[in-house]
């Protein structure tokens, strides 16, 4: 092992020696080539962080609006509810408490997941619609 090593050392070493005696030029170019890659290192990085950035922003404004949207449904079917009961309207067109909280749960539950975001917007856009038909017809 420890003749590995002193190899590998070796090789190292002749590397070294190698670029100690390249023609300035030939130093030069190496330099700039590396200073180049570096560069283009450090644009990758910096638009990453921007696009990073600004993927968190946009990932709290859509739990903002998803909150905010859960609280409407939430309180369109209390209302429903309210009006159901002060007209005592179909049973068939109720919508039960226990299936409201149901729903505000599955809301809450689904907002601590980032990944089902888009999926979760979906279901409250058809909920949504849903309670407004509901609410048109009552």
């Amino acid at each position: 092992e420890v003749q590995k090593l002193n190899q590998q050392l070796e090789e190292k070493n002749g590397e070294i020696q190698q670029m100690i005696n390249q023609p300035p030029y030939e130093k030069e170019r190496e330099i700039l080539r590396l200073q180049k890659t570096l560069a283009e290192r450090e644009k990758a990085q910096a638009t990453s962080d921007v696009l990073c950035r600004s993927l968190t922003d946009e990932t709290h404004q859509l739990q903002r609006k998803l909150a905010s949207t859960a609280e409407m449904c939430q309180h369109l079917a209390k209302c429903l509810e309210e009006k159901q009961r002060k007209e005592k309207g179909n049973s068939d067109d109720q919508i039960p408490t226990e299936r409201s909280n149901q729903v505000f749960l599955q809301l809450l539950c689904l907002l601590d997941n980032e990944t089902s975001l888009q999926s979760l917007i979906c279901n409250l856009q058809e909920e949504n619609r849903m309670l407004k038909q509901k609410v048109a017809h009552v």
